[in-house]
C-alpha cells in the first residue's frame, strides 16, 4: 500500500513539473479552446488533420469540458504504415479511434491519478495506472500533463490508443 501511495506521490509531482514546463504553450492572454490550443502547440498537426477529416473540430471547440488525451505526431508515426491514410478515409473508424481519446468532463493529473479507468465518448473505458512515476492511459505514457484550455485540459501521451474490435 504504502510504494502505490509513494508512486502516486512521484507520479503527481512529475506530472507538476511538466505542467509547469508548459508555459511555453500558454501566455498571458484568455485560454484558447481545446482545438486551438492543440494546433499553437505545433505537434499536433495529425490530430488536426484527422479532427477535421472527423467532423469533431467544432464539437471540441464547444463547452465542454473534455479532457483530450491527445497523441503528437510522433505518436500517430509510431503506428504501422498506411494506417493513418485509411483511417482518414473512414470516417465511422476515425471518429471512434478520436472519441476514444476524450473524456466528458475536465480532468487534471491530480484527479487522474487517483482513476483507475475512465469513460471515453466513444463508450469504452480507457485504463488508468501509474507504474514507476509515469502514468498511462492503457499504454500510452502521458509525457505532459493539464496543458490547459478555455473548455478543458489536455494530457499529452505518446502513443495513439486505439478502442476495443468491435465497439
Amino acid at each position: 500500500m504504502r510504494s502505490r501511495w509513494s508512486y502516486a506521490l512521484v507520479a503527481m509531482l512529475g506530472l507538476g513539473i511538466v505542467a509547469g514546463s508548459l508555459a511555453a504553450y500558454s501566455n498571458q492572454e484568455a485560454p484558447k479552446d481545446i482545438v486551438d490550443t492543440a494546433v499553437a502547440a505545433g505537434k499536433f498537426k495529425t490530430l488536426a488533420t484527422a479532427l477535421k477529416a472527423a467532423g469533431l473540430v467544432e464539437a471540441l471547440k464547444g463547452k465542454g469540458p473534455f479532457t483530450v488525451f491527445a497523441p503528437t505526431d510522433e505518436a500517430f508515426a509510431k503506428l504501422p504504415a498506411g494506417t493513418v491514410e485509411g483511417l482518414l478515409k473512414n470516417k465511422e473508424k476515425l471518429t471512434a479511434v478520436l472519441t476514444y481519446h476524450v473524456v466528458a468532463g475536465s480532468v487534471p493529473a491530480s484527479e487522474v491519478i487517483k482513476l483507475e479507468s475512465a469513460k471515453t465518448l466513444q463508450g469504452s473505458p480507457v485504463k488508468i495506472r501509474v507504474k514507476n512515476g509515469n502514468v498511462y492511459v492503457n499504454d500510452a505514457k502521458v509525457i505532459q500533463a493539464d496543458v490547459r484550455a478555455s473548455n478543458g485540459i489536455i494530457h499529452v501521451i505518446d502513443t495513439v490508443i486505439l478502442p476495443p474490435e468491435g465497439r
